[in-house]
């Protein structure tokens, strides 16, 4: 095979959980030139993200019927670094890691390592939900097949937190509101802020919702805002390594709100849930309905 020519195509896979273990999906796109792409995806009850990333790739690979070139396009790091950097180190040492730790995802990795041996691949990696047309339809894959745990989710032991905003442009004012359940206690707040804009009212209504918290918790916390989440838990990052700036250099807007909340975050364990307006549960809905009360007032 390493010499004879081989068909080609391009695979998209992408994977991932809701919450992380938890409900998970997987999703592939096959690109073979001149037909239509084919579409494959899955769902685990149980499960994480780096598996769901591994299963990917994995039964995108496992559906070609004869060895091809493949060109896989991933925007996971650990499973382009496991197998480009890491797989032939476990496997020579009986899988076991430079440290001599078993091998996390072992059953995994060994199916994938069979299977890559059927054909010739070169990894690429692609950061996600940056506009990649196929890497967004994975992604879009696998986030229908993993589905949505009813929300709240039964976790009596930990601090729920349901924020909502209202905003007004007419009368340059915004309101938020912050509903607080931890067992069978619970507690509202609520205010306004003159001149903010819709986004900023989102990033406040957290900040609000965790000054709530007497003491370093295990969080929920249930918004519609997908501006607030990725803030949080992805672009931070890369704006704290860069002194608050873009990648594009510019000043990140709303940058003394984005710290408060990052030092607030840094005191608890979030997780956070993205919900829409239709399925929302009634603690967001009651949320929603006292901002707009304060937006009244």
């Amino acid at each position: 095979m390493k010499n004879d020519p081989l068909p080609s195509v391009t695979i998209y896979s992408d994977g991932g959980c809701r919450p992380n273990p938890g409900p998970g999906g997987w999703g592939a796109v096959l690109l073979f030139p001149g037909t239509t792409p084919v579409e494959l995806s899955g769902h685990e009850d149980n499960t994480t993200n780096n598996r769901m990333e591994l299963t990917a790739a994995l039964e995108a690979l496992r559906a070609l019927d004869e060895s091809h070139e493949v060109r896989l396009v991933t925007d996971s790091q650990y499973l382009k670094k496991g197998v480009t950097q890491w797989l032939s180190g476990w496997r020579a040492r009986g899988w076991k890691t430079a440290s001599r730790q078993p091998v996390k995802n072992r059953d995994l990795w060994e199916a994938l390592d069979n299977e890559l041996s059927r054909h010739r691949v070169s990894w690429e990696w692609t950061r996600g939900h940056t506009g990649d047309r196929w890497n967004e339809r994975a992604d879009e894959l696998a986030s229908a097949a993993m589905g949505r745990p009813s929300l709240p989710l039964d976790d009596p032991d930990a601090v729920h937190l349901f924020v909502a905003v209202a905003f007004s442009g007419k009368r340059g004012l915004g309101a938020w509101a912050a509903r607080l359940r931890w067992r069978d206690q619970e507690k509202d707040a609520a205010g306004t802020v003159p001149g903010a804009t819709a986004n900023r009212m989102h990033i406040v209504s957290a900040i609000r919702a965790l000054e709530m918290l007497r003491r370093p918790s295990r969080v929920h916390l249930y918004t519609v805002s997908s501006y607030l989440k990725d803030g949080a838990t992805t672009w931070i990052r890369g704006w704290k390594a860069r002194g608050w700036r873009t990648r594009d250099g510019q000043s990140v807007r709303h940058a003394e709100l984005w710290r408060r909340l990052d030092a607030l975050v840094s005191r608890h364990d979030v997780t956070w849930h993205v919900v829409s307006e239709d399925d929302a549960p009634d603690e967001l809905k009651m949320a929603k309905a006292a901002a707009r009360e304060a937006l009244r007032t």
